[in-house]
């Protein structure tokens, strides 16, 4: 099959890209280098199955083209920004980066006559609901940050566009996803601070906020499971692991990967790291579980198994 993958150089994308090509699929990336970089997928740029493009996913005109011209037959679309504090003090960001994208994506597909989209959402979509264990029926859904606003934006425009041009889409709402290649987040930022600091870390609210981290394999893994099950519709899935892991314990671990010992943690203080930001969420996997995918790494083994790749390079 002749796919696209929109941010196919960024964290994820790169990931993904490989798994596609294993799998004899011809893959082409686009991707603008905001965030991805074409070092993430220079090990596929001899493989004659592989494009990478330079291209914004925000011009529909010229994701149109690239559309027509690679006769492509699927899109996975993971273009958006992924930096939620950023544009917390930039709406525009997610607006472009996040929305414009998918309505350019699904326009294209449309012109196109595409009939098959792998769409990457967010938690961020159900806002702050603390206590509740998130289903995918949930209703009131109530986003906290613009980039959840943009990502339910996009959902409600791809159930629009495929009841409208009979597509068939498979959404899955992710929680906080790691792995080698992480670009930024909080284990990430941790890094950046102790290197030029050893000895004092300042950890943004008072380290309770608690969610779950997947290990970017185990989600690549569910990916490739359930895009290609031929679901019609719009399907939606909470992808999701077993635990979580607090900010707190991720700072205890990157320490020890790290081999620092006392440590002074300096909290800012509230519940959360910033405004826009839900300290806590818990999503319920029974749909998911039920196709029997199940992630092959808890909350706080994805961020150790992160933390042995990234520590190294950042």
């Amino acid at each position: 099959m002749k796919i696209l993958i929109t941010g196919g150089a960024g964290f994820i994308g790169s990931c993904l890209t490989g798994r596609l090509l294993e799998q004899g699929h011809t893959v082409v990336c686009v991707d603008n280098f905001t965030l991805g970089s074409p070092e993430n997928v220079s090990v596929y740029k001899n493989n004659r199955e592989y494009r990478l493009l330079e291209a914004d996913a925000s011009d529909t005109e010229a994701m149109e083209q690239i559309l027509r011209e690679y006769a492509i037959e699927a899109v996975f679309h993971l273009a958006a920004n992924s930096d939620i504090q950023k544009s917390g003090k930039n709406p525009g960001i997610d607006f472009t980066n996040t929305f414009v994208t998918t309505y350019s994506v699904l326009e294209g597909m449309r012109r196109c006559g595409i009939k098959r989209l792998f769409f990457a959402s967010t938690s961020a979509v159900y806002g702050d609901r603390p206590g509740e264990k998130l289903r995918e029926d949930a209703g009131g859904l109530a986003p906290v940050s613009y980039y959840g606003g943009a990502k339910l934006a996009s959902e409600a425009f791809i159930s629009s566009y495929a009841y409208m041009n009979g597509l068939d889409a498979v959404v899955f709402r992710f929680p906080n996803v790691i792995g080698p290649g992480l670009t930024h987040g909080v284990i990430f930022d941790f890094i950046r601070k102790l290197e030029k600091d050893p000895g004092r870390l300042e950890i943004l609210g008072d380290g309770t906020q608690n969610k779950p981290y997947i290990y970017v394999e185990d989600l690549v893994d569910a990916i490739m499971q359930i895009a290609f099950a031929g679901e019609k519709g719009v399907s939606i899935y909470n992808l999701g692991v077993e635990g979580s892991t607090s900010v707190k314990e991720i700072a205890d671990f990157v320490c020890e990967a790290m081999g620092l010992s006392g440590v002074c943690y300096q909290f800012t203080g509230g519940n959360r790291g910033w405004k826009g930001d839900v300290p806590t969420f818990q999503y319920d996997l029974g749909k998911i579980h039920q196709t029997g995918w199940r992630a092959g790494h808890t909350s706080h083994e994805a961020v150790k198994e992160t933390l042995k790749h990234v520590v190294e390079r950042v």
